[in-house]
């Protein structure tokens, strides 16, 4: 996962909406996003090198994100997934907080992270490149793979895009949502950051949506949590080039969440 855009307590009908790029090598196996038959309270994705998932949900409307964190240098393989943080936060019963504290105290168990988990009355955020826990207050954020809201062109544009779509106000804004996953645009080379994976990388990984022959944005989902606890949740994957995919919608009904 590699783009999140969050707002939370900013729109009139949704205490959350959430927005995210997941970006990965083609060739990883991977799950679309389902229930899984050994969680049934997940919805999510799932890694099928490593078991674990980037973003997900549960029946009781606690979610996750995590992004990996760009440092130039290949890390060493640590002992734990990254994408086990996701997982293990919506298949324990562990609050979030106690959660994160948790994370904490594990953090060096895994390669860079950036880490968000909660529900739409509590969210909070952590980084084992940053070491500290931060509390979410009512807002707009945008996350890519170095620290929250840290000014990347894609995290600038994407979230002041996101902003004026918030302010429009509209009842479902899933089809703009998911045309400002899908922009292709890259940064010029004057605005990109320098991460240590050299410039022609740090082109492809400027755009909100990234395609190319072995690496790219290989899934796109929009979360929605209204003020009255009901929940959307669609995918949209995709292959090499950006080719789409597949697309899997699943609602609230009730206390449940289906297809």
């Amino acid at each position: 996962m590699c783009l999140v855009l969050l707002a939370l307590d900013s729109h009139p009908e949704y205490s959350l909406i959430v927005a995210a790029n997941r970006d990965e090598f083609y060739d990883r196996p991977t799950m679309p996003a389902a229930f899984w038959a050994d969680a049934p309270s997940v919805l999510a994705g799932r890694d099928l090198k490593a078991g674990g998932t980037w973003l997900g949900i549960d029946r009781r409307g606690r979610l996750a994100a995590v992004t990996n964190y760009r440092q130039g240098q290949r890390e060493s393989p640590a002992p734990r997934s990254r994408g086990r943080l996701v997982s293990d936060f919506l298949t324990m019963g562990t609050g979030p907080r106690e959660y994160m504290e948790r994370v904490h105290s594990e953090a060096g168990l895994y390669n860079g992270f950036n880490l968000i988990a909660g529900n739409a009355a509590g969210l909070f955020y952590y980084s084992n490149r940053e070491g500290r826990l931060r509390v979410l207050a009512p807002g707009v954020y945008g996350l890519s793979n170095h620290l929250l809201d840290t000014p990347w062109p894609k995290v600038e544009a994407t979230k002041t895009a996101f902003g004026a779509l918030l302010s429009a106000g509209a009842s479902e804004p899933i089809a703009a949502l998911f045309a400002l996953l899908t922009n292709r645009d890259r940064a010029s080379d004057d605005q990109l950051p320098s991460t240590g994976v050299g410039r022609e990388w740090e082109r492809l990984l400027s755009s909100a949506f990234i395609a190319s022959d072995d690496y790219g944005t290989r899934s796109s989902t929009v979360v929605l949590v209204g003020r009255d606890g009901s929940m959307i949740f669609v995918e949209r994957t995709f292959g090499p080039r950006g080719v789409p995919g597949t697309e899997a919608r699943f609602e609230t009904v009730g206390p449940a969440v289906r297809r």
